[in-house]
This record gives structure tokens, sequence and C-alpha cells, in this order.
């Protein structure tokens, strides 16, 4: 991933209602949610969520599909790796003590550090 890519995913995922749909939608898999459905989850307005979800699609971080009259969106685990992979490039150039990764298993609703 580019430099520039990096910076429009980490953009997308700065804000509160696009980060919850975002975790929504890895939390759904491939499979992904209708949007009507991220919408209720979240107690956000149509119009509004359409915005962020485009946002998050700009960004390349999630997909969409039509499915009849709902369209479907998905998070894009490739984009997620690889925005991972751009973040941890260089983990560990200064040693192993500097990186310790966290073997603590995640508490639900939270993302471990």
């Amino acid at each position: 991933m580019e430099t520039n890519a990096a910076i429009s995913a980490l953009a997308a995922l700065a804000h509160e209602s696009r980060l919850a749909a975002f975790r929504l939608l890895v939390e759904a898999g491939p499979e992904g949610r209708a949007a009507g459905d991220i919408g209720a989850r979240l107690g956000v307005a149509p119009a509004t969520l359409s915005f962020h979800l485009t946002r998050l699609a700009h960004a390349g971080l999630v997909g969409s599909r039509r499915d009849g009259r709902s369209i479907i969106y998905a998070a894009r685990f490739d984009a997620i790796d690889g925005l991972m992979g751009y973040l941890l490039a260089n983990c560990c150039q200064a040693g192993a003590a500097a990186c310790r990764p966290t073997t603590r298993p995640r508490e639900p609703g939270r993302i471990s550090p």
C-alpha cells in the first residue's frame, strides 16, 4: 500500500460513525450487511449513512453490491491487510524489545492495542 492510500484509509476511519460502520462490516465478514441494517444498528439517518459508506468506499475499505432492492456493503479484507501491512512494515527494526504484541484475549467491543 502506498502512503497516500494509507492516509486516505486512516482519514476515512477517523470518524465515529464511519469507524462503527466499518467495525460492523468486519464483524459481518465477506457476506456484508445491507445498508438499512447498518443504519438501524447505528441509529444513523440513510443520507448520512450513505455519505459515510461512500467515504469508506472511496478509501477502498468497503465494497458494495446490489441484492434486489438492497445495497449490501462488505469490508474489503485485502485492503485491511494492506493497511495493516503498511502500518507494521518496519516493526521491530529497533530490536525485538521494541515490539510487544499483545497476547491478551480481545474484549468484546474493544480493539486490542
